[in-house]
């Protein structure tokens, strides 16, 4: 852990003055040990300062909390030697003393917010930083990956995890991060206290409205990255085809913040002129100064050009040479579970797997793969218990008005009846064919597969399990997409 011991050098100030020496950070009473400092932080369900009371008898030397969390814990507090740290916003002081607790974290670092792209924007600026010779990773939905390597539950974990993290990441030598930027971790000020060159945003549909009280509310967690988070000598990263996009400079502008904005549109800084598709890749024109440049991306799907060229001015912004950032763009490759070919039949039919999960993202993937596709296009959908439940006519309706043909199945139905959800998703898409059974589903679709055609699997990506209740039972797409394919083919015994 990190060196600094004391309260006022985690910029820190308790009640009545006091200081003492701090061994280390938590939010979990049931690490807590002698000398820890122990957050207890507003929850959805119960307040931290429920936990105050076990913190206190397992050792803990200082309490952060806010005024609800001390009015419930106020007699064990009383009766205690602890420092208390009373804070209007406790879980960003949290986020600021665990920079300055753990201190390191890599030189050079961006994040990404916005609805659907996140992962493949992070994961395209990581692998541009690779192709320019440095130590990079991306920090999110599939973990740790690149220079430095480990797992995450969170695409924006909690403050201690992620600035351990960090730390982690700089001891191993890594100079280059980029960041998943999630309305989550920015309600929750997760990211406060991380020091970015640049941020970008990427779109703005309907998610998580489980948690945010509205659209707005899910809108102004996002733009927390650049009304707050990112500093105002940093560079904001737009995509102003997205209606939202406008909003998001504005809030950059008034900030001070230089902006790169990104899109089709005119004016555009970094403009996408034009693009040409064929079954395995594109071949893409854009601006960047008055200058046109052509190349070619071995990448499925037209709003992946959208993420590499938000990544390429990700990377431009954080300082790297624009010339020698457009020369690293053919070397980028598809990220696990991002329109990611799963395998192809003897007919030439292909097999794609998409983490597409909303609404807009079903209908952007659909129509992305179009172009690539001469025949048929046959989408795999379904809907995840416990969320948002509002989306999921709106997610088979957007199948239904894009593919050619729709299956209906289960994708992580928790704690819900998966049946109910099934019949939830098949009101905006009647037409479709339901098939609870994930397995059985994928082999109907590909089993369907005539030349020509393809198969798009939608919703868990590169997720390898199917929660069902409060179990998570092994279930991969893009491998069982594999093994249907060697059995219907012929591969297999």
């Amino acid at each position: 852990m990190g060196q600094i011991r004391s309260l006022a050098e985690l910029g820190l100030t308790a009640q009545g003055g006091r200081q003492v020496e701090i061994t280390g950070l938590s939010v979990d009473s049931r690490t807590v040990r002698d000398g820890t400092l122990f957050a207890a932080l507003p929850g959805t369900r119960v307040h931290g300062g429920e936990f105050i009371q076990y913190a206190l008898r397992m050792g803990a030397a200082a309490i952060l909390t806010d005024a609800i969390g001390a009015r419930i814990a106020h007699e064990e507090l009383a009766a205690s030697d602890a420092a208390l740290i009373i804070a209007q916003d406790p879980r960003q002081t949290l986020a600021y003393a665990a920079a300055l607790w753990f201190g390191a974290q890599p030189e050079t670092m961006i994040a990404v917010t916005g609805t659907n792209g996140k992962t493949s924007v992070a994961t395209f600026t990581r692998q541009i930083w690779e192709g320019l010779g440095f130590e990079a990773v991306n920090l999110g939905t599939t973990g740790v990956e690149g220079a430095y390597s480990a797992p995450m539950t969170h695409t924006t974990p909690e403050p201690i995890t992620l600035h351990r993290l960090l730390a982690d990441c700089e001891s191993a030598g890594v100079t280059h991060a980029a960041m998943e930027a999630s309305s989550h971790g920015l309600a929750q000020s997760r990211l406060d206290g991380v020091r970015l060159a640049a941020a970008g945003f990427t779109n703005f549909t309907q998610d998580h409205l489980d948690y945010h009280a509205s659209f707005e509310e899910y809108f102004n967690a996002k733009a927390g990255l650049f009304a707050r988070v990112l500093p105002e000598e940093g560079v904001a990263v737009i995509n102003v085809d997205d209606p939202r996009g406008v909003d998001m400079a504005e809030i950059a502008a008034d900030r001070g913040q230089d902006i790169i904005t990104v899109g089709r549109r005119d004016g555009a800084d970094l403009r996408l002129m034009a693009q040409r598709f064929d079954a395995t890749g594109q071949v893409l024109r854009f601006d960047w100064e008055g200058h046109v440049h052509q190349l070619r991306l071995d990448l499925i799907g037209g709003f992946q050009a959208e993420n590499v060229l938000l990544a390429a001015g990700l990377a431009i912004g954080a300082g790297a040479d624009a010339e020698r950032v457009f020369e690293t763009l053919p070397g980028m490759k598809t990220v696990r579970g991002r329109m990611q070919l799963a395998a192809t039949r003897e007919n030439g039919a292909a097999v794609f797997v998409d983490y597409a999960h909303t609404p807009d993202a079903v209908a952007t993937a659909i129509k992305a793969l179009r172009p690539h596709v001469m025949g048929r296009l046959i989408a795999i959908i379904g809907a995840g218990g416990d969320r948002d439940a509002a989306k999921r006519p709106l997610m088979g309706q957007a199948a239904c008005e894009n593919a050619d043909e729709v299956i209906v199945t289960d994708d992580n139905p928790r704690s819900e009846d998966p049946a109910v959800i099934r019949a939830a998703v098949m009101q905006g898409c009647p037409g479709a064919q339901e098939v609870g059974d994930r397995a059985l589903a994928i082999l109907r679709g590909v089993d369907a597969l005539g030349p020509g055609d393809a198969l798009l699997i939608c919703g868990k990506g590169h997720e390898t399990g199917q929660t069902v209740g409060d179990d998570v039972l092994p279930f991969d797409d893009v491998e069982q997409a594999s093994v249907v394919v060697s059995a219907l083919d012929g591969g297999l015994a």
